[in-house]
């Protein structure tokens, strides 16, 4: 042996456990796995010598014993590194640690772009067994990725709902229920001229393409008043969840007697601002397209929460430090997290899993961009 140099310290078995408690190998693993059923004694002196030793189970160990990986693999959308999409990377955090609530680590996947290779990547983790059950993001109501996950049996859980026929295995927020909040928030504030400035992310060629985030790195204002998927000449269809937005404003907008004004293709918003007729109050489909607003009122001279109401949606940093900070829509993204893990578990364990999916409500977060 080099001098300076001590042997490696051998690893603590569950046999010098048992022994250091005074018990059998048997009572070590129910007190970690089922202490309900070790007395409360032993299960202190167990506990105790666990403690003390700094004894760590064998996971592998026990995933070849009980098949159980104690993995969760997520599907995660596209990103671009330079201009990360902020929403999703906090929805990435709240699923890790619920995950980890729950005694799971989560693996991160990144199929290429097609539905061949989308229906290989699920196919390869199931064959290798690295993981006991998979969480979707962006799901969209014929989405191959759902479809392909039902057909080979794999457990899973979408954020986002699934086509009927599909298992509901979703959470998902109501978002014209969340839009329909900021009408009846802005209306309280008494402006009676509104209009919703929505995003042109377009709905892919198919989910063979993968799923584009509402809060795409990048979105602009899309034309037309009442623009739902294929509604307006020319103009890509929005995302399901982005034309709930859009529908649930100008419902509730109408339903309270406001004037809902068109909105202009992006580039034109300045010209929507000036005149005497400008609308007095624009609600975004997210904090980026609400960023926009900010920059076109700017430059018509107008100052944001005196002059012109602004609202977004996502509650991101960025509309936190804005100036006015911007009212917006918070997602309960730990809340969501939590749910997924729980509904994906709950499969895994065996258990029947049967309603329509879960809808978790939404905050709105009142600031100075609003009045």
């Amino acid at each position: 042996m080099t001098e300076g140099t001590r042997p490696a310290r051998r690893a603590t078995t569950i046999a010098d456990v048992a022994r250091a408690a005074g018990v059998s190998r048997q009572t070590v693993s129910n007190a970690l796995n089922a202490p309900h059923r070790v007395h409360p004694d032993t299960l202190a002196r167990v506990t105790a010598a666990i403690d003390r030793f700094g004894y760590r189970p064998d996971q592998s160990a026990r995933s070849l014993r009980t098949g159980e990986r104690r993995t969760i693999g997520y599907l995660a959308p596209v990103d671009d590194p330079f201009d990360p999409n902020p929403l999703m990377a906090g929805f990435l955090e709240a699923l890790v640690d619920a995950a980890g609530a729950e005694g799971h680590r989560v693996l991160l996947v990144r199929a290429a772009p097609g539905e061949a290779r989308t229906r290989a990547a699920i196919d390869d983790l199931v064959a290798a067994r690295q993981v006991d059950g998979l969480v979707l993001a962006d799901v969209l109501p014929e989405d191959a990725r759902v479809a392909h996950a039902a057909r080979v049996g794999v457990p899973f859980a979408s954020f986002g709902r699934t086509a009927p026929g599909l298992p509901q295995h979703w959470v998902d927020i109501d978002n014209a229920a969340a839009t329909a909040e900021i009408a009846r928030h802005l209306a309280e504030r008494g402006h009676r001229r509104v209009g919703f400035v929505g995003s042109v992310v377009r709905t892919p060629g198919g989910p063979a393409d993968g799923p584009a985030d509402a809060a795409g790195s990048s979105p602009r204002p899309q034309a037309g008043p009442d623009a739902g998927p294929g509604s307006v000449a020319g103009a890509p269809a929005e995302l399901p969840w982005l034309a709930a937005r859009r529908a649930g404003f100008h419902r509730e907008a109408r339903r309270l007697g406001l004037e809902v004004v068109p909105v202009p293709e992006a580039g034109s918003l300045r010209t929507l601002l000036r005149g005497r007729d400008r609308p007095t109050a624009l609600a975004a489909d997210n904090d980026l397209a609400a960023l926009d607003v900010y920059e076109a009122a700017r430059a018509e001279g107008l100052l944001v929460g005196r002059d012109l109401a602004v609202t977004g949606f996502h509650d991101t940093p960025l509309g936190r430090h804005l100036y006015p900070p911007l009212t917006s829509v918070r997602l309960p993204l730990r809340g969501i997290a939590a749910a997924l893990v729980g509904l994906l578990l709950a499969q895994v364990r065996g258990e029947q899993v049967t309603g329509a999916g879960l809808e978790l409500p939404t905050e709105l977060v009142v600031r100075a961009s609003s009045g």
